[in-house]
């Protein structure tokens, strides 16, 4: 969990107790320049998935003992010595970035490419490539959310939301509490997701439909400017649930929240609680979006 000031991670151990590991939140970014709307966004995202990297890491420790390193981590361990877990961390995210921009941003572009010759309007290639992209990425969530480790880690997203609505509504923060509520959330990573992928057809449409290397070049150069676009979507969602706009704006994301949040188990609840506890600020005014 991470609240205005502070990050907690909870793990129930082997044997079932839960530890908790608390630290002040040091940004990755300070400049003030990288704070301004539209240009947060991308380093936000690029934030969020370092810290999450190293918190994955940091849980895993606890069941070292199933896990072995592989050849690459045993040569990064004996290269960098001490600070191997960081370049590890670093490398971790840099390669899913560049995973998630080759499959759902340079393949549906190429895939489309190949229509081509039977769709010559460049708003209508546009909107093929977005299909393709909205497409490809609800197969990877659905194909995923079927192995075990992946459902329990979707279980566990529904227990942050569901506990996360226990805070903002006030209750006391039990897993009966908890419990009543929805695990979809206006505020979530996923929704930002799909916000990309919405924004991004729009976005394109603009460029035509060049050469491919020039289309490559147009959606990477875009890329961060339809992260910030995201964020702020998403920001805007997050501080005026109660307006018409943004219910409808949140639709897309909630749709997509089906697949990557499941109904979590009351111990999972618990580790959830133990989270949150940790990060909720004495100023309450802190807290607001």
């Amino acid at each position: 969990m991470r609240g205005p000031h502070k990050i907690a991670t909870a793990v129930r151990k082997p044997d079932g107790e839960i530890t908790i590991r608390t630290q002040n939140i040091n940004p990755v970014f300070k400049s003030k320049v990288l704070k301004l709307p539209i240009i947060r966004g991308s380093f936000a995202l690029i934030e969020a998935m370092l810290v999450g990297v190293k918190e994955l890491m940091y849980s895993a420790e606890f069941y070292g003992e199933d896990l072995e390193e592989d050849a690459f981590d045993k040569i990064i361990r004996k290269i960098f010595k001490g600070k191997a877990d960081q370049v590890i961390i670093y490398f971790s995210v840099i390669f899913a970035l560049l995973i998630s921009v080759g499959a759902f941003i340079i393949l549906p572009s190429l895939v489309a490419n190949f229509i081509r010759p039977v769709v010559g309007n460049s708003f209508l290639l546009n909107l093929t490539e977005g299909l393709i992209r909205v497409g490809l990425f609800t197969l990877y969530i659905y194909m995923i959310s079927k192995m075990e480790d992946i459902r329990r880690v979707f279980m566990y997203h529904g227990a942050e939301h569901k506990t996360i609505y226990a805070y903002e509504n006030g209750d006391e923060l039990t897993v009966e509490n908890a419990s009543r509520y929805i695990t979809l959330h206006p505020r979530c990573g996923t929704s930002f997701i799909v916000n990309v992928l919405i924004i991004s057809i729009i976005v394109f449409s603009f460029f035509g439909w060049p050469n491919p290397w020039m289309r490559i070049l147009v959606r990477l150069f875009m890329l961060p400017v339809i992260a910030g676009l995201s964020y702020e979507i998403n920001r805007f969602i997050g501080k005026n649930e109660k307006s018409t706009l943004a219910h409808w704006l949140s639709i897309p994301g909630f749709q997509f929240q089906k697949l990557t949040t499941k109904e979590p188990t009351p111990d999972m609840l618990e580790v959830a609680i133990a989270a949150l506890k940790e990060v909720i600020p004495e100023n309450k005014d802190d807290d607001r979006w």
